[in-house]
């Protein structure tokens, strides 16, 4: 992991938010869906970068731990208000992290390789709230391979091929 992208972590854990500091959306989920992020990645061939990202911003800005409209496009404009001062993305990419996170909830499926890594990787985490990842939610073949399986633990060795890649900086 980049220095720099630690830096932009710290940042945005130590924004003014409105959650608990164990929340079921919060940081120790973020770091979940990354990782989740970084094992799909390495089938679907999704960016890198916005996937990190998305797992940083799409749940930083919600307001409670229930229903919360539109937490997904507060955290794709606080991404807006922190690019090109603490991180960069070329525009094409950017534009998928913001759809990525403004439509997370929301959205069925995605084709876009990149976004629909960054929602599965997102609902393989339900287990939190007690919920099984079903594999008719998911958008890649990857995630229903998990989502079936009951488990994403065959695949954790995955996250250090992808970590270790000289194209993870951000």
């Amino acid at each position: 992991m980049s220095a720099q992208f630690d830096s932009l972590w710290s940042i945005v854990i130590a924004a003014p938010h409105h959650r608990e500091s164990h929340s079921v959306h919060g940081p120790d989920h973020w770091k979940r869906v990354e990782r989740n992020a970084l094992i799909l990645a390495t089938r679907t061939g999704a960016i890198v970068p916005v996937i990190r990202l998305f797992a940083l911003f799409h749940d930083s800005r919600r307001e409670n731990e229930n229903h919360d409209p539109n937490h997904g496009r507060r955290g794709a404009d606080f991404a807006r208000s922190l690019r090109g001062i603490h991180f960069d993305l070329p525009d094409d990419h950017f534009e998928l992290l913001h759809e990525a996170c403004t439509w997370h909830t929301d959205g069925k499926h995605h084709k876009n390789p990149t976004i629909a890594t960054c929602w599965d990787a997102d609902r393989l985490d339900l287990g939190r709230v007690g919920i099984v990842p079903d594999p008719s939610y998911m958008s890649t073949g990857f995630a229903k391979e998990i989502a079936s399986h009951g488990s994403i633990d065959p695949w954790l060795h995955l996250t250090h091929i992808v970590q270790t890649s000289p194209f993870t900086g951000i």
